[in-house]
């Protein structure tokens, strides 16, 4: 039988209510975890969730808060121990993703998504470490971080904040806790786009084909697996981030 570390343990997952959050939520479930499912807005699809989880034998509670504000992110790390008594691991997964370009980002554009996708990541990063002592923390990033995001530059500077940080924190933290990221690339089309827009741009990916949400979750739970791997970015993306690197910005 597969040994599973993650049995018994219990994890919190921002932004699990939909897409990759929920494909993680999930990933981890069947692993043994039981799940915190935060979401900001998304009520009927935490609680929906939490009732598959709990469907695949574990306990998962909705919580929750904005994470743009910030008495709710602070106080979310407590209030998952209120609700589930314990807690082993936190992803970072939620995120905001809003476009505009270096001429029209605003100082008030860069600050929400700052807020949101890197300072929130700190700030829950840090009271787990407080308040829970030991345990694996994973972030979720972008393949774009070792390149550029001509259309949203808030979100990309904000992610590459957040790619810092999290090697920042693996040392900080360590040895009590593991800090690790997982960088997403064509996975999931934007809100509002479907399989075409995917299709469309394979051609950029040396793989010539685009991922699936289980791909990064799969990523994910590998790094929650390991005992000795800590400051990592594990790119889930077919190998895009080597043409970021190699070729300069890809304009879409």
């Amino acid at each position: 039988m597969r040994a599973q570390p993650l049995r018994g343990k219990t994890a919190l997952i921002t932004g699990a209510a939909k897409r990759l959050g929920r494909a993680i939520a999930i990933a981890l479930a069947e692993e043994g975890a039981s799940i915190v499912v935060h979401y900001r807005g998304s009520r009927e699809e935490a609680q929906a969730l939490c009732g598959e989880l709990r469907a695949r034998g574990v306990e998962a509670w909705p919580v929750k808060a904005d994470l743009g504000q910030s008495e709710e992110c602070d106080g979310l790390i407590a209030r998952t121990l209120e609700t589930a008594g314990a807690l082993d691991v936190l992803v970072n997964s939620a995120s905001i993703f809003l476009p505009g370009t270096l001429w029209e980002m605003r100082l008030e554009d860069l600050a929400r998504h700052m807020q949101v996708n890197a300072w929130a990541p700190l700030a829950l990063s840090r009271e787990f470490a407080r308040r829970v002592g030991k345990g694996k923390i994973v972030n979720l990033l972008d393949t774009r971080i070792s390149g550029y995001d001509w259309g949203h530059v808030a979100y990309i500077l904000s992610k590459q904040a957040l790619w810092t940080l999290t090697r920042m924190m693996a040392v900080e933290l360590a040895p009590a806790i593991t800090v690790n990221a997982v960088a997403p690339g064509l996975i999931l089309p934007p809100p509002g786009k479907d399989e075409a827009y995917l299709e469309a741009l394979a051609g950029t990916v040396p793989l010539k084909r685009h991922g699936a949400a289980k791909d990064v979750a799969e990523a994910v739970v590998y790094l929650l697996r390991s005992e000795f791997v800590t400051g990592q970015v594990l790119y889930v993306d077919g190998g895009r981030h080597l043409m970021e690197q190699s070729d300069g910005p890809h304009p879409d």
